[in-house]
């Protein structure tokens, strides 16, 4: 089954180039199934990049899958066409009487910022609550996941001396998880980040699972049943290039940026980037997709009941 975007939402040319299925909202109003209901709450200032790339992910699944962009209410991107957010993004504050099936949580470029510092802090804890009973299941990727553990668990994030920046491998350290089902003993992820969440603070808090972690960048995908959510604090979502656009972006403005490591063959950055997460990204997301299928209930108003 595809996945539902607007037809005229970039995403659908760009997916549709890859062979991923897609459906407009006419086609899927043809078809007597209920979808899964998935929000995006993109955070990050490249939106259109953004929604290709998770798009991408929860869409290369069996089912059919209806994905609703939304955005925090006062907050205004600078990145983004004005016409394109009107056209596709809903703010939070039209949608808190509405169920989902699923909600990713994006990351943001904010990580130098205390979360009390952050412009739309109070309206983004006001999601997470809501999440509680409106969502059924939640993914919180990169600052969004922690940014949702600090609120739940009173888990801190800590500045590092230097960018985390490059592909690491990570363990496997939940095996028989459901999220993590086909994955390999370990596995290569992409990492871009300032801040770090540490292991003995995630095992110090109640009811959290580490599910993936490396032994050179700490804890990675974390598993909070309590409050149904994931926590991923690296980049499963990211093209193969994206890593390559930062770390051009950033020696074009001559800030200090080491290459990215284990990136490049050799780390040569005249090279072009291979891409060795894919398949481990395709599991996880789908894995994800699988288990909301699996436990939401089929009359949506029951969610988070």
């Amino acid at each position: 089954m595809p996945i539902k975007i607007p037809s005229d939402l970039p995403a659908y040319d760009v997916l549709t180039r890859e062979g991923v299925m897609v459906m407009s909202e006419d086609q899927a109003a043809r078809q007597d199934i209920r979808p899964l209901r998935i929000g995006l709450l993109n955070l990050m200032p490249k939106k259109i990049q953004t929604e290709n790339q998770f798009a991408r992910l929860i869409g290369a699944t069996p089912l059919q899958i209806e994905l609703s962009l939304i955005r925090m209410s006062e907050h205004q991107t600078k990145n983004t066409a004005a016409d394109h957010m009107e056209s596709f993004y809903r703010p939070f504050s039209e949608l808190q009487n509405e169920k989902f099936d699923g909600l990713v949580i994006t990351g943001a470029p904010i990580e130098h910022l205390d979360f009390d510092q952050v412009t739309y802090w109070d309206e983004i804890q006001q999601v997470f609550d809501w999440t509680q009973s409106n969502v059924h299941s939640t993914f919180g990727v990169c600052w969004g996941g922690m940014a949702m553990i600090n609120h739940f668990h009173g888990v801190q994030k800590h500045i590092l001396d230097r960018k985390a920046f490059g592909c690491f491998r990570h363990r496997n350290m939940a095996a028989a998880s459901p999220y993590l089902r086909g994955f390999s003993d370990d596995c290569v992820i992409p990492v871009s980040r300032w801040t770090e969440m540490r292991q003995d603070e995630i095992d110090a808090a109640d009811g959290l699972t580490t599910l993936l972690a490396s032994d050179q960048v700490g804890p990675c995908l974390v598993e909070d049943p309590g409050h149904r959510a994931l926590y991923i604090f690296n980049h499963f979502e990211y093209d193969s290039d994206t890593l390559k656009q930062e770390y051009d972006r950033d020696v074009s403005e001559g800030t200090a940026i080491n290459v990215p490591l284990n990136y490049y063959p050799d780390d040569d950055p005249t090279r072009a980037p291979q891409n060795r997460w894919r398949s481990h990204a395709h599991l996880l997301y789908g894995n994800w997709i699988n288990e909301i299928y699996q436990t939401t209930p089929f009359e949506m108003d029951r969610i988070g009941g």
